[in-house]
């Protein structure tokens, strides 16, 4: 019986001796250090170094350097564009992940394959690729141009470009927890009477609505930080369609790194707060639904 007790039980201390169940991986405290040591190397010091030498400017300095019309109306491009092109991912990646989970169809498999073709595909082509197709010579561009709606060389192109780049965060995000929820509480909902509207409003929607806000936010991020597929499309005038990003590099061509380490230290900090934001409104959600 004592035996049996003793194989059986995760954790057991015997005298001085403790009785541990065998782990695959190594020692917490070895994983703890490699860790700790990666995420210093690849985050930490970088993050570090960056908020520092933005330090050294001091706060008049730093102020003067993040408050210029041209850096306000870069930011201002970058988070509006950013902040649209997750909203339209938000209804659009959800509108892709339903239709991949509840529908079969063909092809199918070649549609849920192309959605994840701007995490493979370079941003430059892909910047190259939406410019040729919305330009006034391009093939949607040359139905668009006559209605008087100019995407290229607009911010409108930069949304189309931050749209095209985040939509799959938000599908590979709500796309699992959709295959997850059970059918039973939406055949019980059906069978109390509840319509279609009904069931996916009280029933669906806020089992995915955390889901939908993480991939909304990882939409944002990426959108914020995007460079590559922007360029081309943006046009990249200042105080109209230049970004952020684009501003830095412009900033570091010039040799003026303090301003290139102010505009970066102040998108690091707001970018920061958004995230931190969006967490702990998805955190009061979860908490809400769980009671």
């Amino acid at each position: 019986m004592t035996d049996i007790s003793l194989r059986s039980a995760p954790q057991m201390r015997v005298g001085r001796w403790s009785l541990r169940k065998p782990s695959v991986l190594p020692g917490f405290g070895l994983t703890l250090g490699f860790t700790l040591c990666y995420l210093s190397l690849i985050v930490l010091i970088p993050l570090a170094g960056l908020i520092l030498a933005a330090a050294g400017l001091g706060w008049s300095g730093f102020w003067s350097a993040v408050t210029t019309p041209r850096v306000l109306a870069a930011f201002r491009v970058s988070f509006g564009t950013s902040m649209i092109a997750a909203l339209i991912n938000a209804v659009f990646g959800l509108m892709v992940a339903w239709v991949l989970v509840r529908y079969s169809f063909p092809g199918k498999k070649i549609v849920d394959a192309i959605v994840d073709l701007p995490f493979a595909l370079p941003t430059a082509v892909a910047g190259i690729a939406l410019t040729a197709l919305y330009s006034r010579n391009g093939w949607i561009g040359s139905w668009l141009e006559p209605m008087g709606i100019k995407v290229a060389f607009t911010p409108i192109g930069i949304i189309v470009a931050l749209t095209f780049i985040g939509l799959p965060f938000v599908v590979r995000t709500v796309q699992p927890v959709l295959q997850d929820l059970a059918p039973e509480e939406e055949e019980a909902a059906v069978s109390l009477g509840a319509t279609r509207w009904q069931t996916f409003c009280r029933v669906i929607f806020p089992a995915i609505l955390p889901a939908l806000m993480t991939g909304t936010a990882l939409a944002f991020a990426r959108a914020v930080g995007e460079f590559g597929s922007v360029i081309f499309i943006a046009g990249n005038m200042p105080g109209i369609s230049e970004i952020i990003p684009l501003l830095i590099i412009i900033k570091l061509e010039q040799f003026d790194y303090a301003g290139a380490t102010a505009i970066a230290t102040l998108m690091l900090m707001v970018s920061f707060a958004m995230l931190l934001a969006i967490n702990m409104l998805q955190a009061w959600m979860r908490s809400r639904h769980a009671g």
